[in-house]
């Protein structure tokens, strides 16, 4: 078993047995800062459906208004004048032949790939290579789209992606722990009303079954399930 720290039980202490309101909840975390860097505000959910069924899937992406707080390098394949249209946006990297042949030999310089449509043939052939990194274009999440100008303006703004895994668990990094506590609660409730939205008709009974916020290096805060469904 992992030796608890003397600082985390110290940040444990501080957090009560309880479910917190998000405002609440959101000036605990910043009492909860302690680690030498400036960690990442997360949120962890456990959703009430079963993503075995294709109706209950729920997958997207979310623009936060406050942005994540980390530089994001976007590459884009495309052809044509929506090669400078991604350039013109601020994309990093844009290409189509030579991109693929880069990511093929292993040179993946990017946080986000975007793709038009008529350059998903080339993208697939180095699709072995993304999906297993997380980076393959999906038109669910808006990084398969001919607006390439507003897929990499969201992308460098704070756009966050989101999946429930089979087990109905989802997390999300929505922030930094230097952000005002104003802006955290704007970006978690920005996701969450995201996911509201996202909610399966099929879906019955309870949507959040658990949601927890917390920093990277600290102990998690519950938060009141119920309440989250109210906003919208």
């Amino acid at each position: 078993m992992a030796k608890v720290s003397k600082r985390f039980k110290a940040l444990v202490e501080k957090v009560e047995s309880k479910q917190y309101e998000l405002t609440e909840a959101v000036a605990m975390l910043k009492e909860l800062k302690s680690a030498k860097f400036d960690e990442s505000v997360e949120v962890s959910l456990n959703l009430n459906v079963d993503p075995r069924h294709a109706d209950q899937m729920i997958r997207g992406a979310v623009v936060l208004p406050n942005g994540t707080g980390k530089t994001v390098r976007v590459a884009v394949f495309a052809k044509g004048a929506k090669m400078d249209e991604a350039k013109a946006a601020g994309a990093d990297i844009v290409g189509n032949d030579e991109l693929a042949a880069d990511i093929q030999a292993g040179k993946i310089d990017f946080d986000v790939l975007i793709a038009t449509p008529d350059c998903m043939g080339i993208v697939g052939k180095v699709g072995r290579i993304l999906g297993p990194k997380g980076l393959m274009p999906n038109p669910k999440v808006g990084t398969v789209t001919m607006d390439v100008t507003k897929a990499v303006s969201d992308a460098k703004g704070g756009q966050v992606t989101y999946r429930v895994d089979k087990k109905g668990n989802m997390q999300a990094a929505v922030g930094k722990a230097s952000f005002s506590a104003e802006a955290i609660k704007e970006n978690i409730e920005a996701f969450l009303i995201a996911i509201n939205k996202a909610k399966p008709s099929t879906a019955k009974g309870r949507f959040y079954t658990r949601a927890v916020v917390s920093l990277t290096m600290s102990p998690s805060i519950q938060l009141e399930p119920l309440a989250l469904m109210d906003l919208k």
